[in-house]
């Protein structure tokens, strides 16, 4: 399976090992060819509106908007926020998951925070029956979802944290600096 990782800023190289673990083979994404092959694509964590920025100066907007309608996409953190219809400010954004986001929403760098989530979903997709450990830097939190979009996985206070839109993945925070390697795997099953 070859998998894209947009490697335009952001935690890339860390999903790109995460999908070696699993016997994918990860491949930086900077240019609209980049594209061409794959079949399915990472968008990282890292600042959603220098990944917006960036996007739009290499021409990667319409390319990876095309690339979504039929391929998987997931977005961690920032390219959640990335792939958000609305992220409650100007910036570039894909809209391609009917969610609504708002970045930062736990504070700064210093109240980052880990936590265990319970996913069905992605205990059921992976056959396992322990928490996922999440990890969450500067995290955006998904503050609704409509249309086909359906909540994975809450905090406890209710505030969602992961959502899925069909072949369209969403989690606030960051799989890719665990060594649990479920998130991933779940991914690569949304590939047909």
């Amino acid at each position: 399976m070859k998998i894209g990782v947009l490697a335009l800023q952001g935690d890339f190289a860390e999903h790109i090992h995460m999908l070696k673990r699993l016997g994918a083979e990860g491949v930086e994404v900077r240019l609209p060819e980049h594209l061409d092959g794959l079949q399915g694509l990472i968008i990282p964590g890292g600042e959603s509106t220098t990944i917006g920025k960036l996007s739009t100066a290499y021409g990667l907007m319409e390319p990876l908007r095309a690339f979504a309608a039929d391929h998987a996409v997931w977005g961690t953190c920032a390219g959640a926020i990335f792939l958000s219809r609305d992220a409650r400010r100007a910036q570039p954004l894909l809209k391609l998951m009917d969610i609504t986001v708002q970045r930062n929403a736990f504070g700064a760098q210093v109240d980052s925070f880990e936590a265990d989530l319970d996913i069905p979903e992605l205990a059921k997709a992976t056959h396992s029956t322990h928490p996922y450990h999440a990890v969450f830097i500067r995290a955006p939190i998904i503050e609704s979802v409509s249309g086909e979009a359906r909540v994975l996985s809450s905090l406890p206070d209710g505030r969602i944290v992961a959502a899925q839109e069909g072949h369209l993945l969403a989690t606030s925070f960051h799989p890719e600096l665990t060594d649990d390697a479920r998130f991933h795997e779940y991914f690569l099953s949304l590939i047909p």
